[in-house]
């Protein structure tokens, strides 16, 4: 899995994790550093101490951690997980009608809503990294609320006119990741 890290408005490397953080303890920066996951621009923390185990073991992502499943409920050699469902009486009754009952529509249902939605959940993630990498880097320069609203607004000659003046590597990373999503855009439509 990739990795940026930045100190300060500086790139200091990006790679895997044993390439970041070789480069963070050769180069020891003064100033504050942040590591993302190049993807997504989830924040992870790195444990930079002496004599901590290798960096698999160093990280921690600050990504919230999903809801445990429940239990053995449902089938779970075949990964079927339980939960609740609420829907009005006539739903029952139409899901009931449904060949292999309600759970085998329900499941039908669910796999066409996920093909048809994907461009649009491709569009939104990518979206939603970029945003996370922009708030967290780009949060006090100029012009970041405009670059915003180019972004969701899927003006790609916007938002490289409000990050013009951005430090180069924040600049370079910023349009990377808007890159995704202005491509992703004709996908959505």
């Amino acid at each position: 899995m990739p990795y940026v890290a930045f100190a300060g408005s500086q790139l200091i490397a990006s790679g895997d994790l044993n390439v970041i953080t070789d480069a963070l303890l050769a180069a020891q920066p003064a100033e504050s550093v942040l590591v993302f996951d190049a993807i997504t621009s989830h924040p992870v923390e790195l444990d930079l101490r002496p004599g901590t185990p290798p960096p698999a073991a160093r990280t921690c992502s600050l990504r919230p951690a999903p809801p445990p499943a429940p239990n053995k409920v449902g089938r779970p050699k075949l990964g079927v997980v339980a939960r609740e469902v609420t829907l009005l009486p006539r739903h029952w009754e139409w899901l009931n009608e449904q060949p292999g009952g309600a759970s085998v529509a329900l499941r039908k249902l669910v796999e066409a809503a996920r093909k048809a939605q994907a461009p649009q959940d491709q569009l939104r993630a990518a979206q939603e990294s970029a945003y996370r990498f922009l708030s967290a880097m780009a949060g006090n320069l100029p012009r970041f609320e405009d670059a915003i609203r180019a972004l969701f607004a899927h003006r790609q000659d916007d938002f490289r006119s409000a990050t013009a003046a951005w430090p180069p590597a924040i600049q370079s990373h910023a349009r990377h990741l808007a890159a995704a999503a202005f491509a992703l855009k004709t996908e959505a439509i």
